[in-house]
């Protein structure tokens, strides 16, 4: 499978780590960025890890930055992306078995780097429910112009 994934500056360790988590795993990975703590704006990176997503140059990202919420809004601008704030194993589950969220946003100041790779697990490895969950999916899309 391959991923995008991206960062700004506040997120920078933590996207390194669960990079090479993935890698370790057999991920294909997608590093747009950033690349180092020094101070950068989150928007460049969530929109290029939903473009790579949107595109199908990759299958699903995940995107990262103090609180997961900027970089989702960044992430979320680019139709058919649904991205997700996660900050627990549960709402991991949730974004995905509910929202089939095809991008994952967490907080490097909000999580611990167990609870980050405890989320990316669950997420990877949940399955989206459809059903009445689909037409909710749909009716989203349909929000996209």
């Amino acid at each position: 499978m391959k991923i995008a994934i991206g960062c700004d500056h506040a997120a920078y360790e933590m996207k390194e780590a669960v990079k090479e988590k993935l890698l370790r795993e057999g991920y294909e990975v997608t590093d747009v960025g950033c690349d180092s703590t020094e101070s950068v704006d989150y928007p460049k990176y969530g929109h290029a890890v939903g473009k790579l997503v949107a595109s199908g140059e990759v299958e699903k990202g995940i995107a990262i930055c103090g609180t997961g919420i900027g970089i989702s809004i960044a992430a979320n601008k680019v139709p058919g992306v649904r991205a997700g704030v996660v900050h627990s194993v549960e709402t991991a589950h949730w974004t995905k078995n509910h929202n089939d969220a095809n991008v994952l946003c967490f907080g490097a100041r909000v999580v611990d780097l167990d609870t980050a790779f405890a989320m990316v697990d669950e997420w990877l490895s949940t399955e989206f429910a459809g059903g009445k969950h689909l037409r909710r999916i749909n009716e989203i899309e349909d929000l996209d112009f």
